[in-house]
Formats: C-alpha cells, structure tokens, sequence
C-alpha cells in the first residue's frame, strides 16, 4: 500500500490530511507528529503543483481538496478583503515556488510528545 492508514477509517484520514494541508497553506508552519507529516508532505506538493499549473482545472481540483477559510484579512480604509487558503494557494504561494521542482516542505524533529511520546515534528515552507 502506498500510503499511511493512521489508524483511521478512510473519510477520517482524508478529512485530517485537508485539514492539516489547509492549516499548513495558511499558517506557513504546523506541528504534527513525523507520521502525519510525512502524509502531509505528500499532499501539499500536490497542491502547490497545481498551484504552479494556474488553470481552471488546478483550481478545481486544488479547491475540492482545500478547506474553504479566511487565511488573510486586510484593511484598506473602509474596504476589508477577506482571502482564502485557496487564493492564498494560487496568489502567494505558487509564484513563490515558480523556479522550484518540488520540495517545497521541510521537517524539523522536535521533544517526543509528552504522554504516548510519538516523535513530533515542525513542518514548514521552504525560504
């Protein structure tokens, strides 16, 4: 098999990796455990990717995986524009790793979570 079950039935697994993808693309950074990490990885490039490709079917498909949330709010004067994780995706990020061929994460290990001591780690966008 070519993936990690998690100890999760498929819909739990698939709701946790958009979640953590969504929270990667609009945090920059996350803390997770190194397993989930590693899945995260996976599906972050893929979004990023399609990020680069900036077609109306990138955009599809990165906005049926992606979680519809505000990553950024901004004022100017009266007018306040809410962006999404979506338009965070293809606006900020996908310019940003336009000369870059993938690897666009990188993990640091960090102290083993206190309680079940799994091996935690910060994974975080490239400079």
């Amino acid at each position: 098999m070519g993936y990690r079950k998690l100890q999760r039935t498929s819909s739990q697994r698939k709701a946790l990796l958009r979640d953590l993808t969504t929270s990667l693309i609009v945090n920059g950074r996350i803390e997770t455990t190194e397993a989930r990490a590693k899945e995260v990885r996976k599906t972050t490039d893929q979004m990023i990717t399609w990020g680069k490709q900036g077609d109306l079917h990138a955009r599809r498909e990165a906005a049926a995986f992606v979680r519809d949330v505000v990553a950024d709010v901004k004022e100017d004067g009266d007018n306040v524009k809410a962006q999404t994780a979506l338009q965070k995706l293809f606006d900020d990020l996908a310019p940003k790793f336009a000369e870059r061929n993938g690897g666009y994460t990188r993990m640091y290990k960090t102290m083993p979570r206190r309680g079940d001591a799994a091996q935690m780690v910060i994974l975080e966008f490239v400079d």
